[in-house]
């Protein structure tokens, strides 16, 4: 079994909570817009990091991590991309992954509203774990816990934070 914490939209804000919540996690999985490589390095240095690319990440960034990325964890095939959208409206770029690479489990960010969606046509499940970051007009900060347990995607938990306000309210 392998715990995940999906987090998206972190927008150069490292949460020091972050410890606390994903202790039980064994990976960490980013789906982009982490905006600085400070944060990028404190959750790869707590846990092994899986991440791609958002929008706002910068180059330095975008030479760590790719755009999209598709891996097997035990027996579910994943892919990720940041803006990807949902069933029946995905972006150009990752309809191409998902057709590509055939994935149970498609991770993506960017809208900052998290969504977990299953796609009949494509027969795979749709998580975005919303926002973890400060930046944006989410009013609760989230994250995405969960389990899989060979070709089992089980025991999923939404985390919610209280929004810090850091003078732009």
């Amino acid at each position: 079994m392998t715990r995940i914490a999906l987090l998206s939209d972190t927008h150069c804000f490292f949460d020091e909570n972050l410890y606390r919540l994903l202790e039980n996690c064994d990976e960490i999985w980013h789906t982009g817009d982490i905006g600085n490589t400070e944060v990028a390095d404190k959750l790869a240095a707590f846990k092994p990091l899986r991440a791609v690319y958002g929008n706002i990440d910068n180059h330095v960034l975008r030479q760590m991590f790719p755009r999209t990325l598709a891996f097997q964890c035990e027996g579910v095939k994943v892919a990720m991309t940041h803006i990807g959208g949902y069933p029946g409206r995905y972006d150009a770029v990752a309809k191409e992954l998902i057709v590509r690479e055939k994935p149970t489990l498609f991770l993506c960010g960017h809208s900052h509203i998290l969504k977990v969606i299953y796609d009949e046509k494509f027969e795979m499940l749709t998580m975005n774990p919303g926002a973890f970051g400060n930046h944006g007009f989410h009013k609760v900060r989230t994250l995405l816990r969960f389990e899989i347990d060979g070709s089992n995607i089980q025991n999923l938990e939404v985390v919610e934070l209280p929004r810090i306000f850091q003078g732009e309210e």
